[in-house]
């Protein structure tokens, strides 16, 4: 009689159920470190906008200080984690951020707020203000000389 492609001779063979928990481990495994890295991702993100829109900031109250002709003033909150561009309303950070700043000591108005000063010609008061998320730090630098305005990212987004 021949053989039928079809008829099954002895043992069928499947998988055990050890191989199957492993099989279900290494995918949580792999489910846990994409989770993570798309957290890390995203408060990244949130840090990099933040820092932009108060860079924008700032470059807005430059612009306008010489536009004008007369001292502008950006003004920021560190307890309610607000910034406010003159002429524009306040903004306020993702939760979780913190703000720090560093500047001149007459442009402190409290313990908790100050601002960054920009004059006619362009120069500034100068300092920095960090924007801090967790571990993230981006630091947003302003020259007192020039005004110039940079943005230093952490060592680990270069």
């Amino acid at each position: 009689m021949p053989r039928s492609p079809f008829s099954i001779r002895g043992r069928s063979r499947g998988f055990t159920m050890i191989e199957m928990i492993v099989v279900i481990v290494l995918i949580g495994i792999v489910a846990s470190v994409v989770a993570f890295s798309f957290a890390r991702s995203l408060d990244s993100a949130k840090v990099q906008a933040a820092s932009r829109d108060l860079v924008a900031g700032l470059r807005y109250t430059r612009g306008q200080a010489i536009v004008k002709g007369e001292q502008k003033v950006l003004m920021l909150d560190l307890e309610k984690m607000t910034w406010q561009a003159p002429g524009r309303s306040e903004k306020e950070l993702p939760k979780d951020m913190i703000l720090r700043l560093t500047t001149a000591q007459k442009e402190l108005t409290s313990e908790s707020s100050g601002g960054i000063r920009f004059f006619p010609d362009g120069s500034s008061t100068g300092g920095n203000i960090a924007v801090v998320l967790g571990e993230r730090e981006w630091r947003i630098n302003v020259g007192w000389l020039t005004g110039e305005i940079t943005l230093d990212k952490p060592e680990s987004e270069r």
